[in-house]
């Protein structure tokens, strides 16, 4: 029998939605390798949307077929999970279900394991924090797709337990099980193919001689990531090396008058560029499009990102990668080997309380929230218009890269190796909760809100470093009052407008940074009324963003590391 139920609303793994999420792609893969590869002897699926078995069998059927014997457990029928011993969510509302499951007294039958993927809204924090006061036992376990985001979780609920004891003298609270297992691909159905190229290079009217930069996502500057840096990046490449790039952007938005806004204004910043759109939701295009890249290019810069299943799709098509130093792409990525990592800048902890009160509070929008943490997240443009030069200019050194990343892919990311982890995970999980192990007491922390923290505290560890009164800055070359006036008027770059800097405030940073070769933060914001100095000081990153002033390193950031 199967040693886990796999919790199966057709919802969360249907790929075929015009809104196209992220989520539904990794779970439409895990289902996929799952069905493919688990050793157990039957499949165990949870009917929680309670519909008709027949069509259910017929949806798994279209994913890809079952050669094993399928069981399906009602919605309503723990007794059901009890008789695998494990379930499986591909939520993390872990706690929820340790609730209802404590309500039919079957905390001893069955343990639960639940997985992040977004972890920046409202309502997954609340998730988050419920599991230091629901009935959480050894044998439940959240999995974390990325170290990035596991640190965070970690931060939360050290933040939850600290506040619980500060007030309530409560010092029992459960430490729930956090482990660490990667989003993975089917690898082969990336495999890239001569016909593909050709065709696709055809159907672009891309020229013999273009290099082409591929991205692959939603086109969504809020909540994804925004592409005026990485047309900047590029509009760097393609003047230093003379050579023709194209830019294929394969993906989708909300509507047309979004998809005219973001387009519009990344053309705008690259305009050496040839610049094509490819709706990548069509079924005909998610895997064949890969074959026309010669560089996957994806500057995350946003909270709501917690691993980037993209960069390991690149991996497995053996694409060389330029990413940002952010999130999960430090675990797939390896600087050097597989590609480049561009670093990151953010501002420091404790700058972001007034984003997290307003969210709190509904007086912004979580795309509000995200997006303007976004816009004060900067990724060295520099340095990744560096990266693409030299990628561009070498292609030995993309065949390189694209080899060992598809070599990685196929080692560490493909679903045979990672259902192999879960399996693992379970039967580790079950054997706990037979043998009743006891928690292990956790480290405290404090927090004014530990439901709504900072953003810049909470994801503190997903940029490369963060930007404090010791950090210098230098105006770019070429660079004045007119390019932050242009920034004004551009709808991407500006959004957000309310938590940056006021136009005075930055024109007075920009006036003492053209007297300055090179100033520290605190000193530069020194003539700032106090009150305002923190919003000028983070308004730095916004400007460092859009490569109108430089950040100075501490060090030399991402060391080749040829192992991983």
């Amino acid at each position: 029998m199967s040693n886990v139920a796999l919790y199966l609303n057709p919802e969360a793994f249907d790929t075929t939605q015009p809104a196209l999420m992220g989520r539904q792609s990794a779970g439409e893969g895990f289902l996929r390798g799952y069905i493919k590869y688990a050793k157990a002897p039957d499949f165990a699926f949870w009917n929680v949307a309670n519909q008709a078995e027949t069509a259910l069998n017929a949806f798994v059927s279209r994913i890809v077929e079952t050669p094993k014997p399928v069981r399906w457990v009602g919605r309503n029928d723990r007794m059901g999970l009890a008789r695998s011993g494990m379930a499986h969510l591909p939520s993390p509302s872990l706690a929820r279900e340790a609730w209802l499951r404590r309500a039919a007294r079957l905390e001893h039958a069955y343990g639960v394991t639940a997985i992040t993927h977004t972890t920046a809204s409202a309502n997954i924090m609340d998730m988050l924090a419920d599991l230091v006061t629901a009935p959480i036992h050894p044998w439940d376990t959240l999995i974390c797709t990325s170290t990035a985001v596991r640190a965070s979780v970690q931060l939360q609920l050290e933040a939850v337990r600290a506040d619980l004891e500060e007030r309530l003298g409560a010092t029992r609270a459960p430490s729930p099980n956090l482990v660490t297992i990667p989003l993975g691909v089917n690898v082969d159905d990336f495999a890239t193919s001569a016909e593909n190229r050709e065709r696709w290079r055809r159907e672009l009217e891309l020229p013999d001689d273009a290099v082409v930069v591929l991205y692959v996502g939603r086109f969504n500057p809020h909540a994804k990531m925004n592409p005026v840096p990485m047309a900047m990046a590029l509009e760097r490449a393609a003047r230093k090396t003379g050579k023709t790039i194209a830019w294929v952007q394969a993906g989708w938005s909300g509507s047309e008058a979004h998809d005219k806004v973001y387009h519009d204004e990344a053309r705008r910043y690259c305009p050496s560029v040839l610049y094509k759109v490819v709706d990548g939701r069509k079924p005909e295009t998610r895997f064949s499009i890969w074959s026309v890249g010669d560089i996957f290019l994806s500057l995350s810069d946003n909270i709501q990102e917690t691993f980037g299943l993209t960069p390991v799709e690149a991996m497995a098509a053996g694409i060389p990668a330029v990413v940002s130093d952010w999130d999960g792409y430090k675990d797939t990525v390896r600087h050097g080997v597989d590609g480049f990592r561009i670093a990151t800048y953010a501002p420091r902890a404790g700058a972001g309380g007034d984003l997290a009160y307003r969210h709190a509070n509904g007086w912004i929008t979580y795309d509000n929230y995200v997006g303007t943490a976004a816009q004060l997240t900067a990724v060295d443009v520099g340095d990744a218009g560096r990266a693409l030069a030299e990628l561009v200019e070498n292609p030995d050194l993309r065949r390189r890269m694209g080899q060992a990343a598809q070599a990685r892919a196929r080692e560490v990311f493909d679903w045979r190796v990672v259902i192999g982890q879960y399996e693992s995970l379970w039967g580790e999980l079950n054997n706990r909760r037979l043998t009743a192990a006891r928690p292990i007491a956790p480290r405290r922390d404090i927090v004014l809100n530990p439901r709504r923290p900072d953003p810049f505290l909470l994801f503190g560890g997903y940029p490369t470093e963060w930007l404090t009164g010791s950090t210098m800055v230098t105006l770019a070359p070429d660079q004045s009052w007119a390019s932050v006036e242009a920034l004004l008027r551009s709808k991407l770059a500006a959004y957000g407008l309310s938590s940056l800097p006021t136009r005075e405030e930055l024109k007075s940073v920009v006036d003492r940074l053209s007297e300055a070769r090179q100033i520290a933060a605190e000193d530069l914001v020194a003539a700032i009324p106090a009150a305002r100095r923190p919003f000028v000081e983070r308004g730095l990153l916004w400007l460092a963003k859009y490569d109108v002033i430089t950040i100075l390193p501490r060090s030399t950031h991402i060391p080749v590391s040829p192992t991983g």
